[in-house]
């Protein structure tokens, strides 16, 4: 959703939004992924362990967060929702950071505009 929408702003264009954008979703940074790999390939047991932040952020905030690392303005185009879509997501990495020693190193601003300057 993030190199979508960032694609659209940054082309001009207006990214669409299914439903109302209420919907959650926890983002996460993908060198923080990579990290959180790499952890478990070092020091991980069986697992399974959740990777992300805890944190939800709505499709909505998630656009107007990007839009200000784009320097944009968050138009949305509105589409109907998408049948038997999930309304809210939140991972607890509690696991990982205790067997791990891993956690998100990213904040959600901080990983949007490293995202939009690579696009740029």
């Amino acid at each position: 959703m993030v190199a979508i929408f960032c694609g659209a702003m940054l082309d001009g264009g207006r990214p669409r939004v299914f439903g109302d954008g209420e919907q959650t979703r926890d983002y996460v940074f993908a060198a923080d992924v990579a990290a959180a790999f790499l952890a478990a390939g070092d020091r991980g047991g069986p697992g399974p362990y959740n990777v992300g932040t805890g944190v939800e952020t709505s499709v909505l905030e998630l656009g107007r967060r990007v839009a200000a690392a784009c320097d944009s303005e968050f138009a949305p185009e509105h589409a109907a929702p998408r049948l038997g879509e999930v309304q809210r997501i939140s991972i607890d990495p509690a696991l990982a950071e205790r067997e791990l020693g891993w956690s998100a190193g990213q904040d959600l601003d901080g990983g949007l505009r490293l995202t939009a300057d690579s696009m740029r």
